[in-house]
C-alpha cells in the first residue's frame, strides 16, 4: 500500500535567473493541476540581477510562491537545505532554476512516490532520458557519474539530474556538507533508504549562462566522493526503533 496524498513543496535554488524565472514558475503552476503543490520556494543565492524582484512580482498573484535570500553566494547544496528547512510541506521536489528540468515531470515523480510501499527513507529520482547539453558537459557528467557509481555503488546512472523527491524530514536527517546534492542517492542508501528512478526530460538552456564549469565540477566531485565513501563506511546499522509505553 502506498502513501496517502502528501503536500508538496518545489524548492529551487536560483542564481541570476531573472530571465528564466517567469516561464519556469508558470510551468510549475501548470504542473500543480496534477500534483498537490502547496509551496514554490525560491532560494535566491546572492543574485546580482533582478531575480528577487521578479519573484516578488510573481508572488503577488500566487501566495504559494516564497522568496528566501542568501546575502552572498553559498552554492546549490546550501540553497536546497535553506529551502527544505523553510518549507512546511511533507514532501519536497528539487529542481534547477535554469529551465532545463521540465516541471511537467513533477507529477510523474509524485505518482511514483505515493504508489511505492511505505519505507523509512524513500527518494524518487529523475534520470534524464536524453541530455540536451554540450559534448563537453555530457562527457564531464558521464565520466563523473561512472566514477561515482563505481565507487559508491548507489545504482543511479544520473545523479546530476536535479529532479529529486523525498520527505522533508528524511532529508533533514542526512549529514550536511557542501556539494551534498550530488550524492543524495548514496546518502539515502547510507540510511538504509530506497531509491526509485523515473525517466524525465531535459531541455536546452534558452536564456542566461551556466554557473558551472568543467574544472569545478570535476575537482569538487573527485574530492567529495572520498568523503562520501568515508561516510558510507560508517553507516549506522539497520534497526527497528520501538517506543515502549508500559
Amino acid at each position: 500500500m502506498g502513501n496517502k496524498q502528501l503536500s508538496l513543496a518545489v524548492v529551487i535554488p536560483m542564481l541570476n535567473e531573472a530571465e528564466n524565472a517567469p516561464s519556469l514558475i508558470a510551468e510549475i503552476q501548470a504542473a500543480s493541476q496534477h500534483a498537490p503543490i502547496t509551496e514554490i520556494v525560491i532560494v535566491d543565492d546572492g543574485s546580482t540581477d533582478d531575480t528577487a524582484q521578479v519573484i516578488l512580482s510573481l508572488r503577488k498573484s500566487d501566495p504559494r510562491i516564497r522568496l528566501i535570500k542568501h546575502t552572498h553566494r553559498s552554492g546549490q547544496s546550501a540553497g536546497i537545505r535553506t529551502g527544505v528547512t523553510a518549507t512546511t510541506a511533507e514532501l519536497v521536489v528539487t529542481m534547477d532554476g535554469d529551465g532545463q528540468n521540465n516541471p511537467a515531470d513533477i507529477p510523474s515523480l509524485y505518482n511514483k512516490f505515493i504508489i511505492t510501499p511505505d519505507v523509512s527513507m524513500l527518494m524518487v529520482a529523475g534520470q534524464r532520458a536524453k541530455r540536451q547539453d554540450s559534448l563537453l558537459k555530457k562527457f564531464t557528467s558521464r565520466t563523473g557519474n561512472f566514477i561515482r557509481r563505481t565507487l559508491l555503488r548507489d545504482g543511479v546512472r544520473d545523479t546530476g539530474c536535479s529532479l529529486k523527491m523525498f520527505r522533508r524530514n528524511d532529508y533533514l536527517r542526512l549529514p550536511y556538507f557542501n556539494h551534498m546534492h550530488r550524492f543524495l542517492p548514496a546518502l539515502f542508501i547510507r540510511e538504509h533508504g530506497k531509491i526509485e528512478l523515473v525517466d524525465v526530460g531535459h531541455r536546452h538552456r534558452e536564456r542566461g549562462i551556466s554557473k558551472y564549469g568543467f574544472w569545478d565540477r570535476l575537482w569538487a566531485g573527485m574530492s567529495d566522493i572520498f568523503g562520501v565513501m568515508w561516510l558510507m563506511s560508517r553507516a549506522p546499522n539497520k534497526t527497528d526503533i520501538i517506543e515502549v509505553k508500559e
